[in-house]
């Protein structure tokens, strides 16, 4: 894997790179061997100098893992993201082992999950505030594209649990139409489905 790391306020030393790296080399063992992915790091220092945050995101064709954390200490905000990154992977990898066991061999869920998994995009929306009197102001200030990546109700709110997001945008499996996943107020989850 790939490390792209960048600092906002902050100068990235050597050292400060190599630990990133080292404690991002533990995801390695939960991946695909031949697999280059890239693994964006940004390290931000705020406030005054005692506000560190942490961001990483890993694309995969068809998975993002996402995390950050912020603290006093960037080493141990590192280590907070790291450790939200691998409870992502365990909790993706223990839904397909589930899966398999519930609906064929382990062996071939696992090929199928992995092959859908790196054949397409994930999708990921961001969420943008509006207030909806001014609907003449209304300016779009952000356009994103995705390939849509064929699945069901249940991993689309996996997806979009990983994300940390309350909605997901995604290509029904059962019904090939374009379907919104959200979380609702009272914690359980809506789909909206064209008629």
């Amino acid at each position: 894997m790939d490390y792209i790391v960048r600092g906002n306020n902050v100068v990235v030393t050597d050292a400060l790179r190599e630990y990133v790296e080292k404690r991002l080399a533990k995801l390695e063992r939960y991946l695909i061997s031949n697999d280059t992915s890239e693994a964006h790091v940004s390290l931000t220092v705020q406030g005054n100098k005692d506000q560190h945050k942490v961001e990483v995101t890993i694309p995969f064709p068809g998975l993002l893992l996402r995390a950050e954390d912020q603290g006093e200490d960037m080493y141990a905000s590192i280590d907070l993201v790291v450790e939200k990154l691998e409870r992502q992977v365990r909790k993706y990898k223990t839904r397909i082992h589930r899966k398999a066991r519930q609906e064929g061999s382990l062996r071939s869920q696992y090929m199928e999950e992995a092959l859908a998994a790196y054949s397409s995009v994930a999708a990921t929306a961001v969420e943008e505030e509006w207030d909806s009197s001014s609907l003449a102001d209304v300016e779009i200030v952000r356009t994103k594209r995705f390939q849509f990546k064929p699945m069901g109700m249940d991993e689309a709110v996996l997806q979009m649990d990983m994300l940390s997001h309350n909605f997901f945008v995604f290509e029904n499996a059962e019904t090939d139409e374009v379907n919104v996943v959200y979380r609702r107020k009272d914690g359980k989850y809506g789909l909206i489905a064209p008629e």
